[in-house]
């Protein structure tokens, strides 16, 4: 028979086999509940916040209307460097942003706009546009283009450059984005908004992140997202594409490639299941073939929604400080590999 002694001994060791088991048991992915795994991610920052620190550097001036005033989608935030690098107007990069055409809202870009603007060499604008939900096409579209306007008719009052406004969106963003860039001349997507109907919307450049080009065709062969990502379109053009051709076409940005399309950068994961890569493809041969100046750079087994890296921006700063600084620059269109294009 065991002693006391023995006894305890036997006890404590048993405990503290079970702690350690469940230790491990608690740690183990296996046994990790999503909202325990959710709740231990850190919380990325909010647009507030991210104002916040970049409040030295970048002035801010909220709530521009480009329309009557009385609809808070139809406005601007403008973002101005504190400390310029020079004493001439600035360009402006111009983000619009993505959510299928019915999410989303112009905060979405406010950290890329502080980084921009905190550089001293750019202004940005966050642009907002009515989405689906509100009203269908091309009200998109004619909001985009009456914030381009507004920007370039008020410009001088901000010291900005009329003549050097750049345009990127991200998703429907980038179909927005891509639309403004490739209609500049096109009076029949201007729409009747604003006080500056006569003022140009047309821009100098255009960074496109996986944005749609082509809505009369599915935008992806992926069988999970293929109902999905349909329905937005559907939302968006008021019917479904096949039974609305003319109104698909209208909001494709390929029906309006020619050669006076501004230089385009696109960045694309190979493996979108949102939008499809072939898309992109597609859109770089048009422009080549209209005697645009395209760049392709596809990001090797990344799929629609990602960080960009560092090595990413990277090709997009050399791209607009070439077409709207007018620094010369190589922009290499190389696949970037996973491990480089995003943020992980």
């Amino acid at each position: 028979m065991n002693s006391p002694a023995t006894t305890s001994l036997i006890i404590a060791l048993v405990t503290l086999c079970l702690a350690s088991g469940a230790r491990v048991l608690a740690q183990s992915p296996a046994a990790t509940s999503p909202a325990a795994t959710r709740a231990a991610r850190p919380r990325p920052p909010l647009p507030m916040e991210i104002a916040a620190s970049y409040a030295d550097r970048v002035e801010i001036i909220r709530d521009i209307p480009y329309a009557d005033g009385k609809n808070n989608y139809q406005k601007v935030d403008l973002y101005l460097p504190k400390k310029r690098n020079t004493d001439k107007p600035l360009p402006v990069i111009a983000l619009i942003h993505g959510g299928g055409w019915g999410g989303g809202t112009r905060l979405f870009f406010t950290n890329r706009a502080c980084d921009y603007a905190s550089t001293g060499d750019y202004a940005a604008v966050c642009v907002g546009y009515r989405l689906t939900g509100e009203a269908k096409w091309p009200a998109q579209i004619h909001d985009c283009k009456a914030a381009i306007r507004v920007i370039r008719a008020r410009a001088k009052e901000w010291n900005l450059d009329p003549d050097r406004i750049g345009v990127l969106g991200g998703s429907a963003g980038g179909h927005l984005a891509t639309l403004i860039a490739a209609t500049g001349s096109v009076r029949t997507l201007d729409g009747d908004i604003g006080p500056y109907k006569e003022t140009s919307s047309a821009v100098k450049c255009l960074v496109n992140f996986c944005g749609p080009c082509d809505l009369t065709q599915p935008l992806t062969n992926d069988k999970r997202m293929a109902v999905d990502i349909a329905d937005k379109v559907t939302k968006l053009l008021g019917g479904e594409a096949k039974d609305l051709p003319e109104v698909a076409r209208e909001a494709s940005p390929l029906t309006y490639i020619s050669k006076d399309t501004p230089p385009v950068i696109t960045i694309h994961g190979t493996r979108d299941s949102f939008v499809d890569f072939t898309l992109s493809q597609r859109l770089d041969a048009a422009l080549k073939a209209a005697g645009v100046k395209s760049y392709l750079v596809p990001m090797l087994s990344v799929d629609h929604q990602f960080s960009a890296s560092a090595v990413t921006l990277g090709r997009v700063k050399q791209f607009l400080d070439m077409y709207l600084r007018d620094i010369p620059s190589e922009i290499s269109t190389e696949p970037i590999p996973f491990s480089d294009a995003i943020t992980h």
